[in-house]
């Protein structure tokens, strides 16, 4: 895959897999946000797990899929959100309320907005996941 945004192809992957019913699927290059959001996604239990397998130049990643991801992807351009603007964005990316869950980047952390809601923090909304 070519392109200039890594967490774009690798997401674009992963839901081009999970739609024709793979069971894994191989992130090429890894890197740490990448690494970030695939961890959000095995939390709220999107996947089954992931490994980082080292190649001796970036590093892949290896997805196990469960079937329950309808669509993800990312959020561009990164738009900033306040703790208490969260429900604007699930809005305007999730199909339903409290279905789905938006990716954000925070200074504590990538995590669901539902734990940067709980912590009250803000920050910028990266991906999105239902």
């Amino acid at each position: 895959m070519a392109g200039n945004d890594p967490l774009a192809n690798a997401l674009a992957g992963v839901n081009n897999a999970e739609s024709v019913g793979h069971l894994s699927h191989e992130i090429q290059p890894a890197s740490n946000v990448i690494g970030s959001v695939l961890e959000v996604f095995y939390d709220r239990e999107y996947i089954d797990g992931f490994e980082f397998v080292e190649d001796g130049k970036a590093g892949t990643f290896e997805v196990e899929l469960n079937g329950a991801i309808n669509e993800c992807g990312v959020v561009k351009p990164r738009y900033s959100a306040g703790a208490d603007e969260f429900e604007k964005w699930e809005k305007r990316f999730l199909p339903a309320r409290d279905y789905g869950t938006l990716i954000v980047t925070t200074s504590h952390g990538v995590m669901s907005h539902y734990d940067a809601r709980e912590q009250g923090i803000g920050g910028q909304v990266i991906a999105y996941v239902y």
